[in-house]
């Protein structure tokens, strides 16, 4: 090995020793002594609730872990959105998992939260995937109320999605394990079975203090909304459960009884690990944001066997395309490829960059994909589409325009993975979080922006330098160094891969190794929903 991959090596790894500790923090929830005090109450925390939910030596994958990181400082944090979402088995069954975490202001609701929500809600439907809610939540969180209540992705579309669910015949179960307050009641009640844990569940729509001050009556919670009440008097829930254990137990006999699922026929095979050391991405995954690699090392290191059948490998050169196996599993793969690259006509092309002949290939490829039924895979590794007279007299737009067009209409499962720049209209044509990619998620060397951190900041700070000018400010070279300073500073924050995450612009951010396992259970997810639409590209410029 050389020097640089060493040195590859260790950067890559210290990306992921700073994955685990920013994880390892995240799971604490709302602190040690908050954990302490649901131990006291005889109740479980979210995260022990799934892990005894799930099958024990079964994968599973965590969406959404980083939602909420460095926001809402101000209101004491969100760690997690105050919900921990997992897809995984019960009883050998892949579902959807939804815990409030009580840890977090009483599992009350954030924006973020909601936002999180819906979109467990929205793999769910996506891939017909049973969902288990695992309620203890306060309700909205009152100090942020006007960015949660009324819009149309706000709380209200939590229930809608509840009846929609219901209307495609997928499975939802809720066991109520603590407060179930005000808007919040329904959810439970709109899933297809609902239990309730005797006396730290509660239901109502007001509470105690809440019926006092509206009409006069004074009565206690568990009288008001406890399972007694809502299993006995109400009929709101159809299960008692005298404790944590024992309602996670009702769901895993419940969900081992749910009949076989109608499937889409994705193609798969007996899995084989690549024959390549896939431990070596690290080394191969360059530091540097603009140093070249060769992107067939990386997926030679992800997919079976290491085999690839390379789709028109002499043209558009900048895309990768071909087919693989992953865990066994038929894939179509586009990935972006950043090694400079000479051309038969001898023209130079800038790896990570679209050409028009590459999003031709693309556009050809992903067409064939879906007439095949063949799921996507597409690795980010994207600057944007090139740019210039060559390029515009050349009809770059035209060309990407297909692609993007491509990649809208696609009917076959997509999963998106950012392994390093994901900027501009690139992201875009490589199935950003726009395009329904079923999965996307980042590694620790990702970055989201619109441009790179350095381009971006030398335009900015130009402008903030012609505006102080303009009002007779003398601005001298140390000046317009402090500008840039502060400008890229603010800016690499922003493209960071855990500023994406912390608002669900990707699922998550993951180790390089676990990415076979992500686009597995993705597709194994998705085979549960069968292909109902054709493929149309519609009308497009030719």
């Amino acid at each position: 090995m050389d020097i640089n991959f060493n040195k590859n090596e260790d950067h890559n790894k210290l990306l992921i020793s700073n994955l685990k500790q920013k994880f390892a923090k995240v799971k604490v929830g709302g602190g040690e002594k908050r954990i302490e005090k649901l131990h006291n109450e005889g109740k479980m925390t979210a995260r022990e609730r799934i892990d005894y939910l799930l099958d024990a030596k079964a994968n599973s994958i965590e969406i959404g872990a980083f939602v909420g990181e460095g926001m809402y400082a101000e209101h004491g944090g969100c760690p997690s959105g105050g919900v921990v979402v997992k897809i995984g088995y019960i009883k050998g069954k892949q579902c959807i998992v939804v815990a409030n975490d009580a840890t977090v202001k009483a599992g009350a609701w954030f924006p973020i939260t909601a936002k999180k929500n819906l979109r467990a809600q929205e793999i769910a439907m996506e891939n017909r995937l049973p969902i288990i809610y695992l309620v203890d939540s306060a309700g909205v969180y009152l100090p942020l109320q006007d960015e949660i209540f009324p819009d149309k992705e706000h709380f209200g579309r939590i229930f809608r999605n509840n009846a929609q669910m219901s209307s495609m015949g997928i499975t939802q179960i809720a066991a109520v394990m603590g407060s179930c307050v005000a808007g919040g009641a329904y959810l439970p009640i709109m899933s297809d079975e609902a239990m309730i844990v005797d006396k730290t569940g509660s239901i109502f729509l007001a509470g105690s203090y809440l019926v006092k001050a509206a009409i006069g009556e004074s009565i206690d919670n568990e009288t008001l909304g406890g399972a007694t009440t809502h299993c006995e008097i109400s009929g709101v829930t159809d299960y008692k459960a005298k404790d944590d254990k024992d309602a996670l137990d009702r769901i895993k006999n419940i969900v081992s009884k749910i009949g076989d699922y109608d499937k889409a026929g994705f193609n798969r095979e007996k899995s084989h690990k690549p024959a390549f050391d896939e431990k070596e991405i690290y080394g191969i995954l360059p530091k540097a944001r603009n140093e070249q690699y060769d992107m067939m090392e990386i997926i030679n290191r992800l997919v079976d066997n290491s085999e690839f059948d390379t789709y028109k490998d002499g043209y558009g050169q900048t895309i990768i395309t071909g087919y693989a196996r992953i865990d066994g599993w038929a894939v179509g793969i586009v990935a972006n490829q950043r090694k400079v690259v000479k051309t038969k006509g001898g023209e130079m092309q800038f790896g990570g960059v679209i050409y028009s002949d590459s999003a031709d290939k693309a556009t050809r490829f992903i067409a064939n994909c879906n007439q095949k039924k063949i799921p996507l895979v597409f690795i980010q590794d994207v600057t944007g589409f090139m740019v210039g007279s060559k390029s515009e007299h050349g009809g770059i737009i035209k060309d990407g325009a297909k692609m993007v067009n491509a990649v809208a209409n696609s009917v076959v499962p997509k999963f998106t993975v950012i392994v390093g720049n994901s900027y501009g209209a690139g992201n875009y044509a490589m199935c950003g979080k726009a395009y329904d990619p079923r999965l996307i998620f980042a590694w620790p060397s990702a970055e989201l922006a619109v441009m790179g951190g350095t381009q971006a900041a030398k335009v900015l700070a130009q402008i903030e330098t012609s505006s102080l000018k303009a009002k007779g400010e003398v601005v001298d070279e140390a000046k317009e160094k402090e500008l840039f300073d502060k400008i890229k500073a603010r800016y690499d924050e922003q493209v960071s891969p855990y500023y994406a995450a912390s608002r669900l612009w990707t699922d998550a951010i993951i180790d390089p190794l676990d990415t076979r396992t992500w686009i597995s259970m993705g597709i194994e997810a998705a085979n549960h929903s069968p292909i109902e639409k054709k493929f149309n590209l519609g009308v497009i410029q030719v």
